[in-house]
């Protein structure tokens, strides 16, 4: 284990933003300006603008949306 258990929110955070923001930013920036010139420097200035807002957001909405899709979610009659 590399964190303790009280990061756990943080780490999620930090991770689920990573992944998003990469592959968001990636496809938005291909489909607006293509895979041209410069198209590396262009994906980096709009991860590096989008990645502090969606690790905020997943930081502070997570919890909440969590408490969301468990009262979305139909348990189980025994």
């Amino acid at each position: 284990m590399l964190f303790p258990p009280r990061y756990a929110r943080w780490v999620f955070a930090v991770l689920m933003s990573i992944y998003m923001v990469t592959l968001m930013t990636f496809v938005i920036t291909w489909v607006n300006t293509g895979l041209a010139e410069g198209f590396m420097g262009r994906w980096w200035r709009a991860f590096y603008i989008a990645w502090p807002i969606a690790f905020l957001l997943i930081l502070i909405g997570a919890p909440q949306l969590q408490k969301v899709t468990a009262k979305l979610i139909k348990t189980p009659e025994k």
